[in-house]
């Protein structure tokens, strides 16, 4: 069964997507945000497409564990998401899953500008990969 996996903000929403074997993330690709109605039948057609079996959504609570105002927003996304499939949603912390991803394109030599594409995939890879982990120490 894959994994999906949605870093979902204001303007773009980064997608990866688990090996068959649920060990391994990869990066899938961005959704350039155009309305909640095209989000959602496009994410509805990657799950289709790809055999999805649970949905890993990042959740961004604040420093202190708190949901703020943009944890709220993801809640509400994510609200109106079940409305559009059926199969599990998981809510996992990304806490500086930007920052890491950041690093990442860093240590590896990559240029601030360059970059900008790719930080969206990079941390929804990052947030399934915590996950996938998690679930193997269970």
């Amino acid at each position: 069964m894959r994994i999906l996996c949605l870093d979902v903000g204001e303007k773009r929403i980064g997608i990866s997507l688990s090996d068959p074997t649920g060990s391994i993330a990869q990066g899938l690709t961005v959704l350039n945000r155009v309305s909640l109605k095209k989000d959602m039948e496009y994410l509805e057609k990657i799950l289709r497409d790809y055999e999805i079996g649970e949905l890993v959504v990042g959740l961004p609570k604040d420093l202190n564990g708190s949901i703020g105002k943009k944890a709220k927003e993801v809640l509400d996304f994510v609200d109106n998401l079940k409305r559009y499939i059926n199969i599990p949603v998981i809510l996992w912390d990304e806490r500086f899953t930007t920052n890491e991803a950041h690093r990442i394109f860093s240590m590896a030599g990559m240029a601030q500008k360059k970059r900008k594409p790719f930080i969206d995939i990079m941390s929804a890879q990052i947030i399934l990969q915590g996950y996938l982990d998690a679930k193997k120490t269970v």
